[in-house]
């Protein structure tokens, strides 16, 4: 299975100009199984969603649904959503070629922004599959919660969305490295670049193995994609020796 992940500068609240964008630099990359893009990949990240989300399975999954067949690939993203009740989320969603549209809501929202105050958390844990692999995705601030994405041999591949300002890319790094090691899985985590009212950001987007190597990486503050076929028997191997 090969991923490839787009670190993007999102432009703010410009869903078509984002989509075009981001088209224009996963095409550009590998073929691949799965494109993964940042958290709210098609607007930026926002408190005030009012007029920029969009309805459920709105533009952004429309697109992703035209990509997915035309590239015979899954495309993943957080899009910032409204369902009809004006209930707000930060959603994953997870496109596939067949046309199924799968999703996951962020389920640790960030306190200290007040992202709780105007998103509805997610509830569920999520597990898809897809091409004999099992996925877990998780958004941003999720990452820093190994309870929460502890895994009992239920998962293969983290897929993170993230917005993670350059002030704290040393967590950053640290938390995605972890998640990988303690979970003998592969982690793919897609984080942004450019600025916004929020800060700075500048990527640091990365594959990991389930030792915790970097096996792909983006150029810090450029915008770019990383492509990486994972190693099955690698990380077989290595769960036969631990406790999975």
């Amino acid at each position: 299975m090969k991923i490839t992940v787009v670190q993007q500068n999102i432009i703010w609240n410009n869903v078509r100009a984002n989509l075009r964008h981001m088209e224009k630099l996963f095409s550009g990359a590998p073929k691949s199984d799965i494109y993964l893009f940042p958290e709210m990949c098609s607007t930026g990240f926002s408190l005030k969603p009012q007029g920029m989300a969009e309805k459920v399975n709105g533009e952004t999954v429309e697109r992703m649904l035209g990509w997915a067949a035309k590239y015979d690939a899954a495309f993943a993203g957080s899009v910032m959503t409204v369902d009809d009740e004006g209930h707000y989320y930060n959603r994953m969603y997870f496109v596939r070629p067949d046309g199924v549209v799968q999703h996951y809501d962020k389920c640790n929202l960030f306190v200290y922004s007040g992202e709780d105050k105007v998103y509805t958390p997610g509830k569920d844990k999520v597990i898809w599959e897809f091409r004999g692999a099992r996925i877990r995705p998780a958004v941003c601030y999720d990452i820093r919660f190994p309870i929460f994405l502890y895994n009992r041999n239920e998962y293969d591949i983290l897929l993170v969305s993230a917005a993670f300002p350059t002030s704290r890319m040393l967590a950053w790094d640290t938390l995605i490295r972890a998640r990988a090691i303690e979970n003998l899985c592969y982690v793919a985590a897609s984080n942004r670049v450019g600025v916004d009212e929020w800060g700075d950001y500048c990527g640091h987007s990365v594959i990991i193995n389930p030792y915790g190597q970097k096996v792909g990486g983006c150029r810090s503050h450029s915008q770019g994609t990383t492509t990486v076929e994972l190693d099955w028997e690698l990380m077989t191997n290595l769960r036969n020796r631990s406790l999975f």
